[in-house]
């Protein structure tokens, strides 16, 4: 593709973003599965440059503001180009030749920005605090008092881009194995520092055509959901509900942990999503798993099976601010409820489960969230509410909680609390 082809194909990407209500990396992928002829390094730039303009929003908005230029997809990306990739007017207004595959010309007030912005940087000393850590407005008072003196710190690291990290099937393989077959490839690769399952690989290479993949040997997951499931401590032979399971990410950990002995119940409201994580599991070579589809938390299945698990995880629907550096559009578009519609469901999720925890059996409680009341808070409203049940230390160095995130663990954003049913006297 030509300098231009890719400006304007950024440009369609970030139209359909701001157009539909639909995760970015999904419209990415439709993107891109309809245009078979983008080859790997062409898709490798377009997406470096998109997510870029994604993460870099508030601040772009704030200069386009500033010099009087409506916002829109179009002039943040010409702002990106200027501000962030320091391309001179003239560079700019050569792609911008309006001929095929390349955009629009110029308008003469965009021409305008792109002047006034040349030789500048992102930042700006005048930018409110919010706007510099890119920080939604509604969400910038819980998050300065959640991390204080570290705010500005954690809100940029949440600008990186996130690692690729692979879990290690420990059924099919070991971490030795797989770092071993990784260098013979050429594919740079570490083992993670808290996940004893964990790898970290460099430079984004593609997976899709590794037979470590296509073998079930590794699955794609971030060491902070491996720390999550981990925290589950399932034993081989124990009875297991994964009751939100999605696609399965955690699910498989899980089974793998149990050795395939005893049986995991995956479950969630998507039956869809159910379905679709079966074959994840055959890949993986797991047969202790079945899945059960939920018409809502209280389910009668939910009845059925009441004290009956030894392990029950809620890896509950949430805000998912610990991901905004895989999905910085989340930052800004409300693709799912809103927070107090999910603070009441995660309430009803954590009730209607802990009806499944058998006498010394553990309810674990999970987001990938930043929010204390999504995490904390919701936990203390539980025990609250739930005298039966004890909170279990799960974090690191033995606190409460365990609460990860990309500044201080290069992981996701994540939350997990484990509560233990307490026995009945004989």
């Amino acid at each position: 593709m030509t300098p231009a082809a890719r400006v304007q194909a950024t440009l369609e990407l970030l139209q359909q973003i701001h157009d539909t209500p639909r995760p970015a990396d999904t419209l990415t992928g439709t993107y891109f599965r309809a245009r078979r002829f983008i080859g790997s390094k062409d898709r490798a730039a377009l997406s470096t440059r998109l997510y870029a303009v994604l993460r870099h929003q508030a601040r772009l908005d704030w200069w386009l503001e500033k010099y009087g230029v409506n916002v829109s997809p179009r002039a943040r990306l010409l702002a990106w180009l200027s501000l962030g990739e320091s391309l001179s007017t003239k560079a700019i207004d050569e792609i911008c030749s309006g001929g095929k595959f390349a955009p629009a010309p110029l308008a003469d007030d965009e021409r305008g920005l792109l002047k006034k912005t040349a030789g500048s940087g992102i930042e700006h000393p005048e930018m409110p605090e919010d706007i510099a850590a890119e920080c939604p407005p509604h969400l910038y008072d819980i998050l300065k008092q959640r991390f204080g003196k570290n705010f500005n710190r954690e809100m940029a690291a949440m600008l990186t881009q996130a690692p690729m990290d692979l879990r290690v099937n420990i059924l099919k393989s070991t971490r030795e194995e797989i770092l071993k077959i990784l260098e013979e490839t050429g594919i740079k690769a570490v083992a993670c520092p808290l996940s004893p399952w964990g790898i970290r690989v460099f430079e984004r290479p593609s997976l899709a055509n590794l037979s470590i993949l296509q073998d079930g040997l590794v699955d794609i997951q971030d060491e902070g959901s491996q720390l999550v499931a981990l925290a589950t401590d399932a034993k081989p032979g124990e009875r297991v509900v994964d009751f939100c399971a999605g696609a399965g990410g955690k699910t498989l950990a899980l089974g793998a942990m149990m050795g395939n002995k005893g049986r995991i119940t995956a479950c969630d409201v998507m039956e869809r999503r159910l379905k679709a994580s079966t074959e994840r599991f055959r890949r993986a070579g797991l047969h202790n798993i079945e899945t059960h589809p939920l018409t809502s938390e209280r389910d009668p299945w939910v009845k059925k099976h009441k004290g009956m698990f030894d392990r029950v995880l809620v890896d509950a629907p949430c805000s998912g601010t610990g991901t905004w550096r895989r999905n910085p559009d989340t930052r800004w578009r409300n693709l799912g409820p809103d927070l107090e519609t999910l603070l009441k469901l995660q309430t009803d999720i954590l009730d209607s489960a802990a009806r499944l925890v058998k006498a010394g059996g553990r309810l674990i409680y999970a987001t990938c969230s930043l929010l204390p009341q999504e995490n904390e808070k919701q936990i203390e409203h539980f025990l609250s509410s739930h005298p039966d049940f004890a909170l279990m230390p799960c974090g690191l160095k033995g606190a409460d909680y365990l609460s990860l995130t990309p500044a201080q663990h290069e992981t996701d954003g994540f939350f997990t609390a484990v509560l233990v049913k307490e026995k009945k006297p004989e």
